[in-house]
């Protein structure tokens, strides 16, 4: 199901270790993952400074886009619960003006509940 959720594009979470290595470059001093997710080869991912999104491209997943967000100019964000018969929940973030919200579905198991209270900490 792992697979399968994956390819259908939900969120998983990721090991903080694992992404704090991918990161070793680009964290600054004092700067900690807070929680990461992954949607099939990219990140989602969350640390006590901003948000920043990894976006791997290409066959090889080689050429990779990092996408940092502070949350000060996060404008806006919601949840949507997992009903009865659609098991997957949705996170949307809008940034400054932009009217399009960056959206990510979690799957069941994930817990939309917490990445909404790691937003909620650093943007209010």
């Amino acid at each position: 199901m792992g697979l399968l959720s994956g390819l259908l594009g939900n969120a998983s979470e990721v090991d903080s270790n694992e992404v704090d290595k991918l990161l070793e470059d680009t964290l600054i001093t004092g700067e900690e993952v807070a929680q990461a997710y992954k949607v099939i080869r990219d990140l989602f991912i969350f640390t006590n400074k901003r948000l920043i999104l990894i976006d791997k491209q290409g066959m090889t997943g080689s050429k990779v886009e990092m996408l940092s967000i502070p949350y000060s100019k996060i404008t806006k964000y919601s949840k949507e619960s997992a009903g009865h018969f659609d098991l997957d929940a949705e996170l949307k973030i809008w940034i400054g003006s932009d009217p399009t919200p960056i959206s990510k579905e979690f799957k069941a198991g994930d817990n939309i509940n917490q990445v909404y209270k790691i937003i909620s900490q650093y943007c209010l």
